[in-house]
């Protein structure tokens, strides 16, 4: 019994007909059809319920050999996939995933970007917050991941790629909009619009506005930073903004920090003793090269 055997079982079993599952496997329909008889010998059971003019079925043992038969090939499939992947790493399917303050803003600089230098190379492309980022990392879901450093990373590996400044939104005729520049200290007693728990910019835009004195409107939660540039627009409060979620709309005033600029630290994350570092580290020098932010 081989894997070309099983092969032929699971085609007959797709066609139920002996000669469209011959063409499907390339082959002509006696040698499909004596594989499946010498298969059936070696088992010592019948398979196919032979001597049918149309529809040809299987025996109810040759359906529970064909299920196992379909997980086989599964594996065998996977396998080799897996010897391809260490004969061209950068070949083949790679789980990405992002934070959702990222994704929107990145993912447009950087994909074409990775698909021209790597065309082989597939991204399946997630957006997920950092804890189950960090989760699904270590269990094997994803391959790689792009946060915000720095991160609790047991058994993994972290590659910080640029610095990106954060601006505070405030809507038209506040009175900081007309102000080229601002001090951290000017939050003092705003009303500032912050996303929900779980969103790792949600703790880093506290911290500064906690520091200079500005307090949360505790009746709103953003879900996501477009929302947080609506509610702004509304008059309901401000908020902070990181600079790739900028944009030339002019809908919302976005204003600069004076130096010390208030910033966070974006960079990979990838499992330790991954066969694909090398790819991630070349990824990231072609990210760091689509960014207008500081490269670290």
């Amino acid at each position: 019994m081989n894997l070309r055997d099983l092969e032929y079982l699971v085609a007959l079993d797709a066609h139920r007909h002996f000669h469209r599952a011959a063409d499907a496997c390339f082959v002509s329909q006696p040698t499909l059809s004596g594989q499946l008889k010498k298969l059936e010998l070696h088992l010592g059971v019948q398979l196919v319920e032979r001597g049918r003019r149309q529809r040809v079925l299987l025996t109810p043992t040759g359906q529970l050999i064909v299920a196992r038969a379909q997980r086989i090939l599964q594996d065998a499939r996977e396998i080799e996939q897996l010897a391809k992947l260490a004969q061209n790493p950068f070949h083949g399917p790679l789980r990405l995933a992002l934070i959702p303050t990222l994704a929107p803003y990145l993912l447009p600089r950087i994909v074409q970007p990775l698909k021209q230098r790597w065309p082989e190379l597939e991204l399946l492309l997630h957006e997920v917050q950092t804890a189950p980022m960090l989760h699904q990392l270590a269990a094997g879901e994803l391959e790689l991941g792009i946060l915000a450093l720095p991160v609790a990373a047991d058994g993994l590996v972290t590659q910080a790629l640029f610095e990106e400044s954060f601006y505070l939104a405030v809507y038209p005729g506040h009175p900081l909009a007309s102000q080229p520049q601002i001090q951290v200290a000017d939050l003092h007693n705003e009303t500032m619009l912050l996303l929900d728990d779980g969103h790792c910019f949600r703790e880093q835009a506290l911290e500064i506005c906690f520091s200079a004195g500005a307090h949360e409107k505790n009746s709103f939660r953003g879900t996501s930073l477009e929302t947080l540039r609506q509610m702004v627009l509304a008059r309901s409060g401000l908020t902070l903004l990181p600079e790739l979620a900028i944009d030339d709309k002019g809908d919302v005033v976005c204003i600069p920090f004076a130096a010390p600029q208030p910033t966070r630290s974006i960079g990979l994350v990838w499992r330790q003793g991954s066969p694909r570092e090398n790819v991630f580290r070349a990824m990231g020098e072609i990210i760091q090269n689509t960014q207008s932010v500081s490269p670290l």
